[in-house]
């Protein structure tokens, strides 16, 4: 017996006088009771076999929920993935602003599913107008304090935007948006997102497949500047 002495005074016998004054230990230590060593053949120990049992088939169906999660996470960044990059190239192939713009809105739209998209861009021209999702703002960024803090950060914004933004952006369907994105487009102008579903943007979201959108329309737009 003397050689199950514990380091710290304590005897083998003392443990086990204390852990039968304490049968409720094991459930707050599992780790301790998976670690266990049990003797064969003796019913006394079967309880403590089955409660090790349930541990490990808990952790199990854990193990099992999270893999699933990430398995749906990786399809689901997956097909992001795909539509960034049909984004990026059908915006290569455009010939002229005007022709990007509309490549923008037809992909957001078609393949990622948006509700609104608003694209706004500094300068002027007499050729891109008479379209609802274009905003041009000769004044620059000046012009629009409202969004001068989201400019200057130069980070996607994620969420329910302020009133004085929404009707900035989305005029008489402002209503209409119940959550949104903004993307700045590198001191070009910026892309607003809005949907109708509240929980379709929020701040905790993730913001690199957004980035990866906004850098690929800063090439594209950049190549035609405005007057």
């Amino acid at each position: 017996m003397s050689d199950l002495s514990l380091k710290d005074g304590l005897t083998a016998m003392e443990v086990a006088s204390y852990l039968r004054r304490h049968p409720e230990f094991l459930n707050e230590f599992p780790d301790l009771a998976m670690a266990l060593r049990l003797p064969r053949d003796q019913g006394a120990a079967a309880s403590l076999a089955s409660y090790q049992l349930d541990v490990l088939r808990d952790k199990n169906r854990e193990l099992t929920r999270r893999l699933r999660e990430l398995i749906e996470i990786a399809h689901e960044n997956e097909q992001l993935m795909i539509r960034v990059h049909t984004l990026t190239l059908s915006l290569m192939r455009a010939t002229s602003l005007g022709d990007s713009l509309h490549r923008v809105v037809a992909g957001l739209t078609e393949d990622f599913h948006t509700d609104l998209v608003r694209i706004v861009l500094f300068g002027r021209s007499d050729t891109l107008t008479g379209n609802e999702w274009l905003i041009l703002e000769p004044g620059g960024r000046a012009a629009l304090p409202a969004f001068a803090e989201f400019l200057q950060r130069n980070e996607p914004l994620c969420g329910r935007l302020q009133p004085d933004k929404l009707n900035a952006l989305f005029g008489a369907r402002a209503g209409e948006v119940l959550s949104a994105v903004l993307m700045p487009v590198n001191g070009l102008g910026m892309l607003a997102i809005g949907s109708h579903d509240m929980d379709r943007f929020h701040p905790g979201m993730g913001t690199v497949f957004l980035k990866l959108i906004a850098e690929a329309i800063t090439a594209s737009v950049a190549r035609y500047p405005l007057a």
